[in-house]
């Protein structure tokens, strides 16, 4: 899919694409979790950037974790979780846009249960970035 195809906002194929990665992101974070997010949403910031809002994901024992104070502890166990993943949520945008992802960015407030899934695409030419395997 070409630039000018991911961002055409006046065509419907623009609206089904970010439709159908906010679907296979609450997809992989109820099959990661165990629970999917209440609400998302998937919006291209630029011709290579994909940004995927997710709220309301804490199972409830990440609640109870939230609730305790223990934000940071709860941050990075889904940190880990979205390392050990990110693969498959690469190969999700990969499918979709046409397009290899450079680059991967994940990251959630703990305080209101937002998280965001942000995806760099490679331009033509570019090589796709690696997925770290520490």
């Amino acid at each position: 899919m070409s630039d000018s195809q991911i961002l055409d906002t006046e065509t419907t194929g623009f609206d089904s694409v970010r439709a159908e990665i906010s679907r296979e992101m609450v997809r992989l974070y109820k099959e990661q979790f165990g629970r999917g997010p209440t609400k998302a949403r998937t919006e291209f910031a630029g011709p290579d950037i994909v940004i995927c809002t997710l709220e309301h994901s804490l199972t409830p024992a990440e609640q109870s974790l939230a609730a305790m104070g223990e934000h940071q502890r709860l941050r990075d166990t889904r940190m880990y979780f979205q390392h050990a993943t990110e693969r498959q949520f690469r190969d999700v945008i990969e499918r979709i846009t046409g397009r290899p992802v450079r680059a991967f960015v994940s990251g959630i407030d703990t305080c209101v249960d937002v998280s965001c899934e942000v995806f760099h695409l490679a331009r033509p030419g570019d090589p796709p970035g690696p997925v770290a395997d520490d």
